[in-house]
């Protein structure tokens, strides 16, 4: 999607302060941090929403949380805890049209 933010994190074309990238995902930085640690999870691939996604994108969500644990290890929150939130339309809150999870730690 040309005029999505996150497609053009993805593509290198926004900067970003990258945690993780691999074939499936990229994670970074939140640039308005709701916590201490505040990581973007985002797939690679444009899903506008949760709606969008089918039975054949399984492996893919499966991958965005363990991902998040791996992240979650890596930021040393595993242990405390961690939420992890994905926002659906304008009422569930989303702001980003591009499927992304958020992960929130550091604090209660």
């Amino acid at each position: 999607m040309s005029d999505c933010v996150f497609c053009k994190i993805i593509a290198g074309e926004i900067p970003s302060t990258q945690v993780y990238r691999d074939e499936l995902v990229t994670a970074f930085r939140d640039i308005k941090p709701a916590a201490p640690i505040h990581v973007l999870i985002i797939p690679n691939q444009h899903f506008a929403s949760v709606n969008d996604v089918t039975s054949e994108d399984e492996p893919l969500m499966g991958h965005l949380f363990t991902v998040a644990k791996q992240i979650a290890e890596q930021e040393g929150i595993a242990e405390s805890g961690y939420r992890l939130i994905i926002n659906t339309g304008p009422d569930g809150r989303q702001e980003v049209f591009h499927i992304h999870m958020h992960l929130l730690g550091g604090q209660r």
